[in-house]
């Protein structure tokens, strides 16, 4: 079994159009296994009972933002060692020295291709 089909993902957006379009681009790349929730609180619940590979969280979302579950995972035993990538419109040079101060592994900005979402994610856990 290759890394495409071993690779667990979780999309963290509170914005049912933006997780569309992640995992969508996830079945464009040939990533079939992941979950999706919509809000970093819910997802922390999940990750710190059932890891996962790789995080890929909006940015801009209400009560615990995509920084705030950076934090939270990198804090926690369980998650502290998973891929994060942080999926923002507007990366700002203060967004983007927290998160590298937070433990981020990649940032992609949106709108993103299928293509650029694929070689965000290599960054991270090697070729697909």
């Amino acid at each position: 079994m290759g890394l495409k089909e071993s690779l667990r993902v979780m999309v963290v957006d509170d914005m049912a159009t933006s997780r569309g379009l992640i995992t969508q681009a996830l079945d464009e790349i040939g990533i079939k296994n992941y979950l999706t929730e919509n809000d970093g609180r819910s997802a922390f619940t999940q990750l710190a009972s059932r890891p996962v590979h790789l995080v890929l969280s909006d940015y801009n979302m209400p009560g615990m933002d995509g920084l705030g579950l950076l934090q939270a995972v990198r804090q926690n035993k369980a998650t502290q060692r998973m891929g994060f990538i942080l999926v923002t419109g507007k990366p700002t040079p203060q967004i983007v020295a927290d998160a590298k101060r937070l433990g981020l592994n990649n940032m992609i900005k949106k709108p993103f291709t299928s293509a650029a979402m694929k070689q965000c994610i290599e960054s991270v856990v090697g070729r697909l």
